[in-house]
């Protein structure tokens, strides 16, 4: 008599199972014990850390356009004195709806930028239903976040202590809280599935905590939680084909909000050290080629003279791999550690140099207003008519958020019905030549346009394309 196949399947396995239990044993998995550590729950921390999680409603007023039809003879025929009763601008009340994090008790709140852009007023909710009229003390479109104030007159609200977003390791469960879809105050869970990823079009610095907990529209601006009930993000942006949760969100950092409240604080304009160096990805092929086990790092391509980088030992070929013994991939990972350190501190660079580990010291200064912007409103008889242009420094770099090593005349605004927008002449664009003469300043632009010319011909930059047009 033969024995049947699954028999001898189920033998095998009761052989192989007691090894497997084994294993688990000595990798100190932990099964729930007793009814107690069944029913563990997020419970106390959400009671805890709720109440400073709050609601963001703003109003924004749209003006209408008269409608044309109102200057139409036809209608006036037919409608007369009854028509003038629908003329004039009408107002429109826009609201938007997100959320917001207190973070001291005296009333300071942060969310994301993109809640509270262009709002003529910020109404903030607590979780008990209280409003409170909020303002803006603080906003910063690179970052996307914002800053606010409610008067508490006195009251100490509940807030949220931030936490070290660089000991945040992938795996760690965390929880995130704000009112997704104007339901109410919701929490979902989830664990951080990066650390370091760059989200494109959020902000300009690319460097995001990635999770799985459920980030729909409305969480934006509100907290994530880590276990310890701090503080280790603002949630700020999802990754959706449908417009809801996929699975795929992300947080502005902890440390990163950190220095935007400081900033804040202590006048409301942001600073950050300035390096001086510029690079590139270290890829697969250029890391075989320069003798690297694997690719890692920035590849530094660039020095400002006489800058930070340059200062502390750095060369063009060197390849900076840590800050302060924080990893650095990419050139976005080099630009946020920069971002997160204070001016006037020193700080240590890790650097291969030609297969070789090296330590440099590198003092962190802001970036020099070298040379000075000479802001100028063009006007005159010349295609440039109604251009601002202004000398670009390692200082309007920083503002702008451009190359940071870009020099020359660069173009800041382009004023309506003008000779400039007529040329098709853009904020971003640098004037490189004005009649196959090359200009550098300011001063020098002003110079060749004082010459009147019967024929103009200009060449401009335009993110790494040289543009050129004739004009009589």
């Amino acid at each position: 008599m033969k024995t049947p196949f699954s028999l001898i399947f189920i033998f095998i396995l009761l052989l192989v199972i007691p090894d497997e239990l084994k294993a688990l044993d000595t990798e100190k998995i932990k099964l729930p014990g007793n009814r107690a550590e069944i029913l563990l729950s997020f419970a106390p921390l959400v009671k805890k850390a709720s109440p400073a999680v709050v609601n963001i409603y703003t109003k924004r007023v749209i003006k209408s356009r008269k409608s044309p039809f109102f200057n139409d003879p036809f209608f006036q025929q037919f409608f007369g004195d009854d028509l003038l009763r629908f003329d004039g601008p009408r107002n429109r009340i826009q609201s938007s709806l997100g959320s917001g994090v207190i973070v001291s008790g005296d009333g300071i709140v942060v969310t994301n930028n993109h809640v509270i852009r262009g709002a003529d007023q910020i109404i903030v909710v607590l979780s008990n239903r209280r409003e409170f009229s909020a303002k803006v003390i603080l906003a910063d479109e690179r970052t996307d976040l914002a800053v606010l104030r409610v008067n508490t007159s006195g009251e100490r609200l509940p807030s949220l202590k931030l936490r070290d977003s660089d000991n945040l390791k992938v795996g760690d469960l965390v929880l995130a809280i704000g009112n997704p879809f104007g339901v109410g105050q919701t929490v979902t869970s989830g664990i951080v599935s990066a650390v370091a990823r760059a989200a494109a079009g959020v902000s300009d610095f690319s460097f995001f905590i990635q999770t799985d907990a459920a980030i729909n529209p409305g969480n934006s601006g509100g907290a994530l939680l880590g276990m310890d009930g701090r503080l280790v993000g603002i949630n700020t942006a999802i990754y959706s084909r449908s417009g809801g949760s996929q699975g795929i969100g992300f947080a502005i950092p902890a440390n990163m909000v950190e220095r935007i409240i400081e900033s804040a604080l202590v006048g409301g304009r942001i600073v950050s050290p300035w390096l001086g160096a510029s690079g590139q990805d270290v890829t697969s092929r250029l890391a075989e080629n320069l003798g690297l086990k694997r690719p890692v790092g920035v590849l530094i391509t660039k020095l400002y003279s006489g800058g930070p980088a340059d200062r502390a030992g750095v060369i063009i070929g060197d390849i900076i791999v840590k800050i302060n013994g924080l990893d650095v991939d990419t050139p976005a990972a080099l630009r946020y550690r920069m971002a997160t350190l204070r001016v006037g501190k020193t700080v240590v660079l890790e650097i291969i140099r030609n297969g070789v580990e090296k330590e440099l010291k590198l003092s962190l200064v802001k970036p020099p207003e070298e040379p000075p912007r000479d802001t100028t409103r063009l006007i005159g008889k010349h295609p440039l008519n109604g251009a601002v242009i202004a000398n670009i420094s390692p200082a309007l770099a920083e503002e702008l958020s451009i190359y940071p090593l870009e020099q020359g005349v660069i173009v800041l605004k382009v004023f309506q019905q003008s000779s400039a927008i007529r040329l098709g002449l853009r904020p971003g664009d640098y004037i490189t030549k004005i009649n196959a003469r090359r200009v550098s300043s300011v001063e020098e632009v002003r110079a060749v346009l004082a010459i009147p010319q019967q024929r103009w011909s200009l060449s401009v930059n335009r993110g790494g394309k040289v543009l050129s047009v004739t004009v009589r």
